[in-house]
This record gives C-alpha cells, structure tokens and sequence, in this order.
C-alpha cells in the first residue's frame, strides 16, 4: 500500500513540475496601437502570426496577449481604413508599440470618369461606385442583376423574367419623354450606342459580369457634361478587370434551378364549369361547349429550369506585361418551355509599358457568341384564358392534334378569328432563334511627353461591332397564323449588324504648384465617333404564296465633339472643376447641330480645416455643389434624321390598280425641320462622409434638374399633314430629389466582420408644358394599349408626372364592392363619359430604398441585399379584362378569367377597363439575393470557395397581381420572374 501511495506522489511531483515547464515556454506580449496623431486606435485587432492568438485594443489602445509561445513571434496590428502593420516580438519581452498610416488605398481610391480617373476624395461631382466584391452573388446573367439594389437613384426593372432579357435602368427618373431616357453606357472608355439588335434583346446581357471589376454612375451634370449630348440620363462607367502581379488561374462555376413562386390565380377546370353553368346555365348552346377535362394550361406551359455558368480566367504579369485572359460560357433554360438563353464570351486585357513607361498602352479585346431560342410569348396569356376544361389534344387531323376552336363544331374546320390559341401549340410549333456576335474592342495610349513629363498625350482608338441572324417560324395549320384560301404558317428571316467607330484624343497636363499650395488638371480633346446600323428582313406563308416584299435598311450618323475640363485644387481644401464640351451631330439640320454643355462644381473639404482635422470622430466630410448643362439626341427609335421628309410604304392592302399592275402607294410622313437637342439643366449639392475612422460613411445629394425642348408629339391639324402627329421640340419637365448611402462596419474582429449597406432615394418628375403656346390642357398618349381595347391608358399631362394614368373614379357600394359601370360625375353635367376621367396615380416609384449585408465569421460569409419600392402603382390589365362577360365570346369561344371576375362580378360592363378600380399600389419590398459561402483551408496554393443562395427570395406587397415590379406600369402578360436557388465554386491557384 506505501508503495502505491508512494508512486502516486511521484507521479503528482512528476506533473507539477511538468505543468511549470510548459508554462514557463509561454508568455504575453503587450502594447500599444496608435494612429498617424498619436491618438490611440479602440478596436484594433492584433495577432500572433501563424497561431489563433489575437485580442483588440482598448479605449485608450492597448493590448494583452497572453500564452504567447516562447521565442521571437511575428506580431500584426490592423484597424479598418489602415495599413496593417506588422513587427517582431518576444513573449514577456519590451512593449510593442504600433502607429498605423492611413491605407492608402482608402485615400487614393479612385473613381473612373469620362477621359480620365479621380480620386474619390477629390471628385466634385455626384457619382457612385460598386465594385466586383460587392455585386450580387449566384446565377447573375448580366450587369443589371449584379447591381440592382446598390447604388442610390438608380433603379433597374427587368422587363421580362427570360434569361438575358432587357431591363430598364433611370437614373434619377430619366430626362425625356419620347427620346431615350437611358443612361449612356461607357465599357472600357468606348460609349456604346444602346440601339437594339435585332435576335438581341438586351445589350448589356452581352458582358459577362465574371469580366467587370467596377462600375461607376455619374449622376450630376458636373460628372457627365464632360460627355456632352448623350449625358442628360446619366452615364454608367464599366471598368474591366486587369492583369495582376502574381499569376492568379480562377475557375468558377454555378449551377441553379429556377421554380415559378406562384401562377396567375385563374379558374381550375371544375370552377370553369361551375361559373359558366352559374352565369349562362339557361343557354345550353353555351354550356354545351364546355369539356370534361381539367388542364392547368399554365402547368403545361412552365417547367422547372436549369441553368449553368462556368468562367475561367488568366492572370499575371509575363515580363513586365500585365495580362488577364477570361472565357466564359453560360447556358439556361427559361421556365416557359422551349425558352433557351447560351452566352460565350472571351476577353483579354493588356497593359504593356513602353520607353522606360513613358508610354502605356491598355488593350482590351471582348467578344461574344450568343445564342437564344425564343420561345413564344403569347401562350403566357392564352394560358391564362385557354378553357381550362378542355385537353391539350383532341385528336383532330388539320391543327396538328392540338385542340384549337374551330367553326361549326367541326374538329377540322376553319379556326374561330380571334379565338384564343393553344398555348402548348404555340411554344412546341413556333421555331424562333437568333444568332448573335459581338466585339468590343479598343486600343489606348497614354504618353508621358519626355521634355514635359506632367503632360500627357492619350489616343483612344475603338471598335464596336454585332451582327445577328434569326428566324420566326410556324409550320402550315397553326390556328394563330391561319390565313383563309391561301397556305397558312409563316416564314421570317432577318439579319441585322451594327457598327460603331471611335477616335478620341486629349492631353491632360497635371501639376502641383507647391509655391502657392494649389495644383491644377486640364484636360482638352477631340472626339469623333460614327454609328451605323443595317439590316435586311423577309416574311412569307409556307408556301410561299403571299410574299411580303423584303425589308431593307441602312441608317447611320455621325458625332463630332470638343472637349475640355479644368481641376483646381487650393491646399487641397478647396476644389474647383469646370467643363465644357461642344457637340455636333449629323441627325439635326445644319443650322442646329452644334450643342454647347459647360457645367462647373466646387468642393469644400471641411475636414481639412483646423476646427476638424484633429477629430476623433470625423474622418471625412466634403461639402460639393454643381451646375451644369448635358443633352439628348437619341430618339431611341431609329428616327435618325427626323428633320428631312421622309415617305412610308403603304401595306398590301393599300393598293392601286393601272391596266394589270397593282401598285403600293407611298405617303409622306410629317416632320419638323427645326428639330433640335434636348437640354438638361442640373443643380446639385452633396456632402460627403465619414466617421470613425471610415467605419460609417457616405452621401447625401439633393438636385434639381430642368428639361427644356423636350422631343414630344404634337397634334397635326387635319388637312396640314399626312401624318396625325409630329415630332418637335415643345415640352418641359421637372426632376427634383434626395438621395442618401450609407455603409457601416458593425464589427470588424479577426474571426468576425459585419458590414451593412443601405441607401434612400426620393425623386418627384412634372410636366410644365407640353405646347407651344403654354396651353395646359395638352396631353400626348404614351405605352401600350390595354388588353380588348385600343385605348391608351397612360399620358404626358401638364401639372403631373410622366406616364400618368386617365380613369374613371368607380363607385363602391357600401360594402367596399365596385359597382358595375358607376362612376363620380366630375364635371356635374349628369352624363358620364370621357370629360369625366382624371388623371391618377403614376407607375414611377417616389422612393426607393436598397439594403444590402455581409458577415464573415471565420471561413463562413453570409450575405443578403433586397430592396423596398414605395408610390409606384401599376395598371392590373390582367384583371381587368376578367368579368363574367368574358366568359364567353359571340365569335364561339370560351375563355377563362382570372378570380379578379369573382370579385366585381361584372357581367355587361362597358367602361370597366378604363376605372381606377385596376390602378393599383404595387409598392414592394423584394429580397433580391442571399448567398452563404464557405472558405476552405488552402491546399498548397489552391483556394476552394463553395457558395449556395436564393434569387428573388420573396416578395411582399398588397399588389393583386402575379408581380408588382413592371416596367411601364402596364402588368399585360408579363413573363414571370423565377425563384432560383443556385451552387456555386469558386477555385483559385
């Protein structure tokens, strides 16, 4: 027994001293961390090289490091907006003490704007960045989608829920009414004419977003009149990425599954039966026309999609020759069957330096091979009306087997015209495909000149050009082309090109002018740049039997341009920027071609004053104001010399006969010799932020903008014109609104970072006149007709916003139920027509908010963005064309409504679809985007990143219809928007 306890004993000593041992190996490191002042850094994070050791500084900036290994340790400190610094140190050796610098990069970051680059803290004028780091993650198609919901005043509406499809970008609620209210898009420093492509539905759908590594937004005129008359709707600065330092081979893939959230709530089958036996239940040559069957028609014509975008890039530096090589390859499928959107891309980017980098030449070579199967449109809506009691097929022989209406109940008689079509007939019969290719090339120079080495001379040489091919066909014996006695089908070809040439060179001349503390930037240039666009179109029956003749066009113009800017800078507190650029452009008269846009803007860098500069708590704040003058010459519709005469072929039913030859006649149209630009006036001002050593910052900006000479259509007086309306110069218009950002880093550890992102805009347009002699009652029609009608339900109307809606005002009885065409006689006179509408609501959003979040925990990182859109309201077309009346057709159809016709329960209504009752608040918040990713530990030099997220995670709104987000405001049919959930992985060596 004394043997045992003896043992233990030892065994007791034996650990103690073992435990001392050890703990006499480790010890603490302690210190100090301090800015550029001397002023100590609460927060700042500091690590043990190559161990999990780390702490954060107190208040006052010291720190405590404790089990620190015995031996000489590499000790990092790092603080946001820092450099992080790093020093050597021994565990219970002499204090280690750190002043960090200002990174930087956060001072030097710099932002990209027309013939040059600034730094962010010197820019005067009202801009926005976003980097590749901050886009939206996960199956992201195109630019639009990556940054949606990022930058404030700029809002982006997809016009259909189809792969690569258009979306509708305004920034600050466009400038124009009839001209184009898009944005000038600048990739690479070569402008891009936005004029569609045939077979290519949107132009920015052609970049992979894989290639982009910043995008910057020009708000104000003093950012934009540098680019003079395309430059009154903003401008969207892409910057493609570049060659790196070290040799960086990425490969990423993701693949996504897109489901429908929800389908048109319609009648099933059963319910199809029960209301039209309950409406018409005393007309059997109705009811008699009702199938057995139950066919969700919108089940038959969506399906779930998959999709999958691989991109591979190159990059590095070969002897002193920066380079990066990229190719992409993105393929997905629509959820309306047949739909198909393919994309590859290739991109290269040289930087080489030449003479001892005197001269630098950027080189940037893209290039696109597109292709889309198309698939048909219209069965989205005949889904929705199709009678759902009958089946897909019926077993006839003309129509292919699809059931189709016919007449006299004979499954292989002529179609009933204007009958809804067989939605399934119409996607798995219509052949419609298109081709596209694009490059985008450009070369650069920027020399140093040797015996004035502050001047530099730059020649930017570009090229731009897309040709695309397509078809839209249907074979003979499809209901929806039937054409009687003659063979039915179709046959379309087009082939379309456009071609665009750049030459722009400047000198700019920067020098700091230390003797009486100020610098100065000059820049001046010369700009020239040609657009042409081409194309050729045939279409034709089957059989060839009624050909229409072939369709040929060429257009194209010419912009001339001078340009100048001047920065100054006093003791770099007080910045001084002034532009001035004039225009000429071959699309206007002679005598109206030149267009002259100056705009200035000073800055006031208030934390550079004494009375801020020692701030703790500021870190930036920069007072801006700007004034300025941009223009428009982009009528968007093709219309490229709109001041000569021009002559319309008439159709082929407008025809004379002379002896045996028929003739087409050929009509002048209407037109204004005098026609000239657009002018835009803004004023800004801004006030830049910063506090806490960058942990918040921001913007505030209020503008107002005054549109003047707006292109609009006036009424032609009957017997003065051939034309019913001309296009000229007679409108005004008024923007004003607020915008804020804000970013904030929440916490910033070593294991744990949480950012968050949000900003708010408000913007409120009017029209001041729309007539030459100021005659508020004017009001021009604008979009689209609405559904069983030809009426317009949108118009420009002096004293409201553009695109306002014309209604009745409905009555409701007393339980909140629209009564059945009762509408408030506004002008008292006991008749109800059209003098009684008003003007009502507008479908452009008032606010806007986006928010967006990140957080790094360890190797996870989490990250979700969604935005909130107040005041826009959209006009339900689907509903209201749903009423019991519609139920049945006097041609002899059946149709199906939508449950909007169990609620009013109309059955004769006559003016229903002009009421207000269908203006709806389609305010939303959508959650765009949430991604969570996982960083794996690094195998050798292999980084593996693996990501999975929802897109358009969900929605809420009070909207009756299946989405509130349209653009236009017109929910006519829409191509619904998809939930896609998508895995994603990310290598890097």
């Amino acid at each position: 027994m004394e043997k045992i306890y003896s043992l233990r004993y030892r065994l007791l000593l034996f650990f103690v001293f073992l435990s001392n041992w050890v703990f006499a190996q480790t010890g603490t490191i302690t210190g100090q961390i301090v800015d550029e002042k001397n002023l100590p850094l609460p927060g700042a994070t500091v690590i043990v090289k190559g161990t999990t050791l780390s702490t954060s500084a107190d208040v006052n900036g010291y720190f405590k490091i404790t089990g620190v290994p015995a031996g000489t340790q590499t000790i990092t400190a790092s603080f946001i907006g820092y450099t992080p610094l790093e020093k050597q140190a021994t565990a219970n050796g002499a204090a280690v003490n750190f002043q960090l610098q200002p990174s930087s990069v956060a001072l030097n970051e710099v932002a990209v704007i027309g013939y040059g680059t600034v730094r962010k803290s010197d820019a005067t004028g009202s801009l926005s960045v976003v980097t590749a780091k901050d886009f939206n993650r996960g199956a992201v198609n195109s630019i639009q989608e990556a940054i949606v919901g990022k930058l404030p005043g700029v809002v982006i509406t997809s016009n259909s829920g189809a792969p690569g499809n258009t979306s509708t970008i305004r920034i600050r609620g466009g400038a124009s009414l009839n001209a184009s209210s898009d944005p000038l898009l600048v990739v690479d420093n070569v402008p891009l004419d936005n004029t569609g492509l045939g077979g290519s539905a949107n132009l920015l759908a052609t970049i992979n977003p894989d290639d982009i590594e910043n995008i910057t937004v020009l708000k104000d005129a003093s950012a934009t009149a540098i680019y003079g008359a395309r430059a009154s709707n903003g401008v969207l600065q892409i910057t493609t990425k570049r060659g790196t330092k070290q040799t960086q081979l990425r490969y990423n893939v993701t693949t996504s599954l897109a489901v429908l959230p929800k389908y048109v709530d319609n009648y099933t089958g059963d319910e199809f039966r029960d209301v039209v036996n309950r409406v018409y239940g005393g007309t059997t040559a109705i009811t008699s026309m009702l199938g057995d069957a139950n066919t969700n028609w919108q089940d038959e014509i969506y399906r779930k999609a998959f999709g999958q975008d691989h991109n591979l890039s190159l990059s590095g530096t070969a002897k002193s020759l920066p380079y990066r090589v990229s190719l992409g390859y993105n393929n997905t499928d629509g959820v309306l069957k047949t739909y198909n959107f393919s994309r590859t891309t290739l991109a290269v980017g040289l930087d080489p330096s030449l003479f001892n980098k005197t001269l630098n030449i950027h080189i940037n070579l893209k290039g696109l091979y597109n292709t889309n199967n198309f698939a048909e449109q219209a069965a989205i809506g005949n889904a929705v009306s199709f009678d759902p009691s009958q089946p897909v097929y019926n077993g006839n022989t003309r129509w292919r087997g699809y059931t189709t209406w016919t007449t006299d109940g004979d499954l292989n008689g002529p179609p009933v015209t204007l009958a809804t079509a067989n939605p399934v007939a119409q996607l798995e019969l219509t052949d419609n495909k298109s081709t596209v290719r694009r490059t985008t090339n450009n070369i650069q120079f920027d020399y140093k000149v040797p015996f004035l080495t502050d001047l530099h001379a730059n020649l930017n040489l570009g090229y731009d050009y897309g040709k695309s091919f397509g078809h839209n066909n249907a074979p003979d014996n499809t209901s929806w082309v039937y054409v009687p006695v003659v063979a039915g089908g179709r046959i379309s070809n087009y082939n379309e090109s456009t071609t665009n040439q750049l030459l722009d060179f400047y000198l700019n001349y920067r020098k700091d002018l230390k003797s009486i503390e100020s610098s100065i930037d000059v820049t001046a240039g010369y700009s020239y740049s040609y657009f042409k666009k081409e194309g050729h179109s045939t279409s034709s029956d089957v059989a060839m039997t009624t050909p229409q003749p072939p369709n040929d066009f060429i257009t194209d113009y010419v912009l001339k341009s001078y340009f100048g800017r001047l920065n100054y800078s006093l003791q770099d507190k007080y910045l001084l920027t002034f532009t001035m650029r004039a225009d000429a452009t071959s699309r206007w008269a002679p005598e109206n071609r030149w267009g002259y846009f100056p705009a200035g803007a000073v800055t006031w860098k208030l934390k550079e004053e004494d009375f801020l500069k020692s701030s703790d708590v500021v870190s930036d704040l920069k007072l801006r104001v700007g004034y300025g003058i941009t223009g428009q010459q982009n009528l968007g519709d093709g219309n490229n010399y709109p001041y000569l005469a021009k002559f319309t072929i008439g159709d082929q039913t407008s025809q004379y006969q002379f002896g045996d030859i028929f003739y087409r006649t050929i009509r002048p149209d209407g037109y204004d010799s005098n026609i000239r630009w657009e002018t835009t006036t803004t004023t800004n001002v801004g006030l830049d932020y910063g506090f806490f050593n960058g942990r918040l910052s921001g913007s505030l900006d209020l503008y107002w903008r005054k549109t003047k000479d707006l292109l609009s259509y006036l009424n032609a007086p009957a017997g003065t014109n051939f034309s019913a309306m001309i296009l000229t110069n007679v409108g005004n218009m008024n923007n004003h609104g607020v915008e804020l950002g804000l970013n904030a880093v929440i916490v910033s550890k070593k294991d744990f970072n949480w950012q968050l992102g949000y900003n708010i805009s408000y913007n409120q347009n009017k029209i001041t006149n729309l007539s030459l002699n100021n005659d508020n009652s004017v009001y021009v029609s604008t979009g689209a007709t609405i559904a069983g009608t030809f009426d317009n339900i949108q118009f420009h109307k002096v004293g409201y916003s553009r695109a306002s809606y014309k209604v009745y005002q409905q009555i409701y009885d007393e339980n909140g139920k629209p009564v059945e065409d009762a509408y408030v006689d506004r002008n008292g006179d006991n008749i109800i027509n059209s003098d009684d509408m008003y003007y009502y609501q507008k479908p452009d959003p008032t606010v806007l908010m986006g928010i967006n979040s990140r957080v790094n925990y360890k190797r996870f990182d989490f990250s979700f963005s969604g935005r909130l859109s107040l005041g826009n309201y959209n006009y339900n077309n689907a509903a209201s064309g749903s009423t019991y009346k519609g139920l049945y057709s006097s041609l002899g159809y059946l149709a199906n409504q939508t449950k909007a016709a169990e609620e009013t329960q109309f059955v004769n209504a006559l003016k229903t679809n002009m009421s207000d009752y269908y203006i709806q608040n389609a305010s939303f918040f959508r959650m765009d985007n949430i991604n969570l990713g996982y960083n794996f530990p690094n195998i050798n030099k292999l980084k593996l990143r693996l990501n999975a997220g929802v897109q358009n995670v969900f929605v809420i709104t009070k909207y009756k219809g299946l989405d509130p987000e349209i653009s236009g405001g017109l929910d006519n049919n829409f191509f619904p928007r998809a939930r896609i959930f998508q895995l994603g992985l990310n290598c890097t060596f």
